[in-house]
């Protein structure tokens, strides 16, 4: 039993000396952010799918066509990849995709859709350990953000190529780019419940995580893509998009979850960091 008590002191100790630390390794444990991260994932992924028939049906060409240059860049998308892709974005002449899915079918979409930034919704508030926002208040920032978030795709081709520049301005204008879009994401998601300057350490480490993933992800996820479209079809597709989803969550969800922790340093709480709004409720 002395081995037990003298790691409980050690432990202890650890936890006087790096209480940040300790805090955090509590949070990582006590949240469930893997299962947080792959739900996300799944929402993402059944709302992608939809938004981008979505696109193909109602968007002009030029819109069209600027978002296959950005998931090519994204990707670093080849071959039948590629061609895939291509053929999603490329209705038929008669408009008969447009007639199948028409204006209800379209806002059925956009409504399905918001579940991913419900999910969304639901990291950021657990990482600031928040109730949720009542839907009266929430509902129309899940539209807004998930509308963004489609602007934010359809750029990511010349800000990626740093607007004909090259990949060494490109990458730190997406960094600079996603030090915006989740520190703004942060602020709208959590109902302006949180002050700007809390929120910008998980802007920091998400851009940061993201950047890494996006640079990584033209080296792998090309070869993936057309190595399981020759083996096992659209599903093989299916497979890997949804496996590079729960990466790119978890890291969202951890840089997220980890900002939080960093923000509540008592070198940062004298800054005002949660505001109570009229309509949250408990979970």
């Amino acid at each position: 039993m002395a081995w037990t008590a003298r790691l409980k002191g050690l432990r202890a100790g650890a936890e006087r000396r790096f209480p940040v630390l300790a805090e955090l390794a509590a949070r990582l444990l006590s949240a469930n952010l893997l299962d947080a991260a792959t739900r996300l994932a799944a929402q993402a992924f059944l709302a992608c799918v939809p938004l981008l028939f979505a696109i193909a049906a109602f968007a002009p060409r030029g819109v069209r066509d600027q978002l296959s240059d950005s998931l090519r860049s994204l990707f670093g998308l080849t071959g039948p990849a590629e061609q895939q892709v291509q053929q999603v974005l490329t209705p038929s002449a008669d408009g008969s995709l447009k007639d199948t899915t028409g204006i209800i079918g379209l806002a059925i979409v956009l409504i399905s859709a918001t579940s991913f930034s419900r999910a969304m919704s639901r990291v950021c508030e657990r990482a600031w350990r928040l109730p949720k926002a009542g839907a009266r208040i929430a509902a129309w920032r899940w539209v807004v953000w998930l509308l963004a978030l489609v602007v934010v795709v359809l750029v990511q081709g010349p800000v990626r190529e740093g607007f004909g520049v090259g990949l060494w301005l490109g990458t730190p204008l997406v960094f600079l780019v996603g030090i915006g879009v989740w520190l703004w994401t942060q602020h709208l998601l959590l109902a302006g419940r949180v002050g700007w300057l809390p929120l910008l350490p998980g802007a920091l480490l998400t851009s940061a995580a993201l950047t890494a993933l996006s640079l990584t992800a033209r080296l792998y996820m090309p070869g993936a893509l057309n190595r399981s479209l020759a083996e096992y079809g659209s599903l093989g597709l299916v497979l890997v998009l949804l496996s590079w989803l729960i990466v790119v969550s978890a890291a969202i969800t951890f840089a997220v979850t980890i900002g939080a922790v960093l923000a509540q340093e008592p070198s940062l709480r004298r800054h005002p960091t949660t505001r109570a709004r009229p309509g949250a409720r408990k979970p």
